[in-house]
């Protein structure tokens, strides 16, 4: 509107903006730090924007991530922290540097128009109940282009997306921002932590920037990359950081001696995921080792384990570091390959070796189990299997990673028992008996720096040789329920379910299928001060603050029905049982259901209406059972494909028809099928197109493509899930002792996604494909 003037109301509110503009810009340079911006400016942008909510993202040194800082209470707040990159929209802006203006942050279809692998956090939402619409996200540069921060907007108060009035104002705040970030973050502050290389000649600035996104693309630390690829000496690396982080640097010395008095309180695992270690207690004070001084310090941890020390700050490498870790903590094979620490192990052409070897051996075969776990445990891997072959074949070793064996290393003929026997000891059991099956459990803490529990079950096999298999039990927090994979429509039909105050609830399949895993992240849904939570488990795995959790013993006449039965006299609100497997314990659940207590169990039955035709056939009394039963959970675990090499194509009409025929395979039983099946399986395609489809409706799967960061194609796992209610029609049909046929089609009625329905789904969604959906939903 050059040379007109404006409408009176649109001057007065453009008159209104700048001054709250000014008013704030006047705030931003009044403020001492970054964190006072983001802390307690953030009422004030929400009034600028007419939103909700205001997030202040500052870049970190290493222009991997984006930080901020959010108020949880008077005087008390949290950290987030996004990598850069497409896993959240603020890190994609951080990445692309371009502003990102968003009427639905959850329509799919929407964020893949912006970019193909584009994601949207939801832990927030669904841990708080509040929903995210609109979104406006915003790069912060310098004069150079170099990123600052980011600065994200949510929910447009009068609804609807942002108007152009409020992307001029986001422009605008920028600009301001842009300044004060740069002037408080200051010239030496914003440098990467390794830029003295390139002020030193050591590397270029392009030489760096290649190598950082390289370390981003491999998943590799920088060092790494610095190290091997471009050969920068490690010294250099470390008077890099020295003179980013302005404390001395602290390579690795072999000679060092080992602090024990500071180390009793420290475990490795702490150690090495948090990045800091007590050197020793000198004259200048407590000299402390770190990644990090900085960030360290500000989290306080050392003062609080070490009071009324003066700290003495040293950076390292991450080399540097790992080597003085496995040196304190007495370890030292990390650093070394299989490879080597195998090559200590000569075969023995003359014959096979006793159980006792001589002490140098025994040692090198200590570090190679050690080694063995550490990686299985690194890995993600679910089960290591020990396979020794008669007479002279070599001891095989085999991971179970993502359901699937692969292949490890060979160990040589000759120092098989002595393998197993070294086993044995781990775990005390009869070294002797090499006849009868055995079964125990390793606390791998006492022998390496991981705090993990194995379970460990050895079994004769042909040829006089004994094989090995152990469980790495995986201890630790529970998944929250928002990422055990179920689908937005499955979650929303188990929380009612789950949040009932009594009734009985399954979670039904296979071995290794996750029940465990899934019974405790319901358990830590219902985990509150108010709620007295019971568990019987063999094994204990998962351990959570607040549950009551006991290990079933039968050797002691500690069985699940015994265990249940006890857990009635102890004033519970929810019981766990790991497994009803005898009518004593399905009753003794039954009874506790109905008398007022909230029971969940686990079943090994394939589908969710196979699971009510076993019980039945337990002699459970069907009436009791109708009225208790909340709901059946059947679930799979399907392999994952790759994000990194994954490959994108358009199917054509054919393998939509192929996957609309296995999709309807079970609804042909239905009623609303079987009345006009062609408007159904057209009303199941638009559905489709609409929620998978980009803008025209065109449908993306991804094919198996294979790298070097996953196993041909795939990695991790993702859940399938069947989740079918207690409904009034399901529990009519209970009572009356009806075919499973039957069940499965009132049940689809009702609205269950088969797990074959549920693969589908997830394969239209681009986590997997119809292949390995295959594999796990056999009938």
């Amino acid at each position: 509107m050059t040379g007109q003037a404006l409408p009176p109301e649109e001057a007065a509110r453009r008159l209104a903006f700048f001054q709250k503009l000014q008013a704030i810009t006047n705030r931003i340079h009044a403020t001492a730090n970054v964190e006072e911006i983001m802390l307690d400016l953030g009422l004030d942008f929400c009034d600028l924007l007419d939103c909700d909510r205001f997030t202040l993202y500052a870049v970190t040194p290493d222009k991997e991530h984006i930080v901020s800082k959010v108020k949880t209470g008077l005087a008390t707040f949290r950290e987030l922290r996004l990598p850069v990159g497409s896993s959240s929209i603020a890190g994609f802006v951080a990445a692309s540097r371009q502003p990102v203006q968003i009427d639905d942050v959850y329509d799919e279809a929407e964020l893949r128009r912006l970019a193909p692998g584009l994601q949207f956090q939801r832990g927030v939402d669904q841990r708080s109940g509040y929903r995210t619409r609109e979104m406006l996200v915003a790069p912060l540069e310098d004069a150079d282009g170099g990123l600052l921060g980011v600065v994200q907007f949510i929910n447009h108060r009068a609804g609807g997306p942002f108007q152009p009035p409020a992307l001029e104002a986001v422009r605008q705040l920028c600009a301001t921002l842009s300044v004060a970030l740069g002037q408080r973050l200051g010239p030496q502050r914003m440098r990467g932590r390794y830029d003295a290389l390139v002020q030193e000649g050591l590397l270029t600035r392009a030489e760096l920037d290649a190598a950082g996104r390289q370390a981003r693309e491999r998943d590799l630390d920088l060092e790494e990359v610095l190290e091997g690829a471009l050969r920068v000496r490690r010294a250099a690396i470390g008077a890099a950081l020295a003179t980013f982080f302005k404390v001395p640097y602290e390579p690795f010395r072999p000679d060092r001696v080992k602090p024990v008095d500071l180390l009793r309180n420290l475990k490795a695992q702490y150690v090495e995921e948090n990045g800091w270690l007590p050197l020793e207690d000198g004259p200048n004070g407590l000299v402390v080792l770190a990644l990090d001084p900085e960030r360290t310090a500000a989290s306080r941890i050392v003062g609080q384990l070490f009071p009324k020390s003066k700290v003495a700050w040293r950076v390292t490498t991450r080399a540097d570091f790992r080597d003085t870790a496995n040196a304190f903590f007495g370890l030292g094979v990390s650093s070394e390959s299989v490879g080597e620490l195998l090559s200590g192990l000569e075969d023995d052409e003359d014959g096979e070796l006793a159980t006792e070897v001589s002490e140098a051996v025994e040692n090198e075969l200590v570090r190679l189990l050690n080694k063995v776990i550490m990686d299985a445990h690194r890995q993600g891997v679910s089960d290591i299997h020990i396979e020794p072959q008669p007479g002279k074949g070599k001891t095989g070793i085999r991971f179970r990673k993502d359901g699937v064996l692969v292949p490890y290393i060979e160990i040589p003929s000759s120092y098989r028992n002595a393998l197993v026997a070294r086993i044995k000891i781990m775990c005390d059991l009869d070294i002797s008996e090499r006849r009868k099956p055995q079964d125990g459990k390793i606390r791998f803490r006492k022998y390496g720096p991981l705090d993990i529990e194995l379970r460990v079950a050895t079994i004769p096999s042909s040829g006089g040789v004994e094989d090995v298999v152990m469980r790495i039990l995986q201890a630790g927090e529970p998944i929250p329920l928002a990422k055990l994979g179920l689908t937005d429509y499955n979650l929303e039909r188990l929380l009612p379910a789950i949040g009932k105050p009594y009734g009985l609830f399954f979670v039904c399949g296979p071995t290794g299928s996750g029940k465990t895993t899934t019974l405790h992240s319901i358990l830590h849904h219902l985990n509150t001060p108010e709620t007295k939570i019971w568990t019987a488990e063999d094994p204990v795995e998962i351990t959570q603050k607040g549950l009551r959790q006991v290990q079933v013993n039968r050797k002691a006449g500690l069985d699940f029905a015994s265990v249940m039965r006890a857990f009635l006299r102890a004033d519970p609100d929810v019981i766990m049982v790991g497994e009803m497997r005898d009518k004593e314990t399905v009753s003794t659940g039954i009874e506790a259901s109905l008398t007022g207590h909230l029971v969940f169990a686990t079943l090994h039955t394939n589908s969710a209406p196979e699971s009510i035709v076993r019980l039945l056939d337990m002699g459970m009394d069907p009436f009791n059972f109708a009225d208790a039963l909340l709901g059946i959970l059947a679930q799979r675990l399907a392999r994952r494909l790759c994000t990194a090499c994954r490959q994108a194509y358009q199917p054509d009409q054919d393998e939509v028809d192929a996957l609309l025929a296995e999709y309807c395979e079970d609804l042909r039983g239905t009623a609303s099928f079987r009345d006009d099946p062609q408007a159904a399986r057209s009303r199941i395609v638009a559905d489709w197109r609409s929620r998978h489809g980009d803008s025209a409706g065109r449908l993306t799967l991804y094919r198996a493509v294979g790298c070097d960061e996953c196993n041909k194609g795939h990695r991790g796992r993702i859940g399938l899930h069947e989740l079918m209610l207690g409904t009034d029609t399901v529990k009519r049909l209970l009572v009356e002792h009806s075919r499973v046929s039957s069940l499965l089609a009132a049940a689809l009625e009702d609205g269950m996604l088969t797990l074959k329905m549920d693969g589908i789904e997830k394969v239209l969604g681009g986590f997997t494909d119809i292949k390995m959906v295959r594999a796990v939903c056999i009938r």
